[in-house]
């Protein structure tokens, strides 16, 4: 899972997959899913972290020896989980169904962050309330600025 999060390319290819197999109904949610999944990384990784440093959780925290490659970025939020729960969010708000698919793997990223000790639980809770809001800003903005606009 690590592996396919990095660098997004999970939500890459469910992007695309959406979009390839799902008509229009599947073009949309891609597009808002990608849209929500980089608003979520410009939040998380360029305008919160820069403000709160958070040092990754101790090794001596983790229970195990696969304590590999962290970042050495603050802790504070996941960016991954931000990205994961920013696509899924913005994706079910159009198609439910594939939401609700995205929803797994999502969870998943926000478990392995915390198990490899790249990041503590509040991170990843920080890194999900950011992708929400993010997804509820993809949603919402079209009609905000059709109101200020008009």
């Amino acid at each position: 899972m690590a592996e396919a999060a990095e660098r997004t390319k999970l939500w890459w290819g469910a992007g695309l997959a959406m979009a390839a197999v799902g008509g229009m109904r599947g073009k949309r949610a891609a597009l808002a899913g990608l849209t929500a999944m980089a608003v979520s990384e410009i939040l998380s990784n360029a305008v919160v972290k820069p403000l709160w440093e958070r040092r990754r959780p101790p090794r001596e925290f983790i229970p195990h020896d696969d304590v590999n490659d962290r970042p050495d970025s603050s802790s504070f939020p996941s960016g991954h989980t931000a990205a994961a729960f920013g696509f899924t969010a913005a994706v079910a708000a159009v198609w439910p169904a594939a939401g609700t698919v995205c929803a797994l793997p999502a969870a998943a990223v926000a478990v392995q962050r915390v198990h490899v000790g790249a990041h503590y639980p509040s991170d990843v809770a920080a890194g999900a309330a950011i992708g929400g809001i993010a997804a509820w800003t993809v949603h919402r903005l079209p009609s905000l600025l059709r109101k200020v606009i008009l």
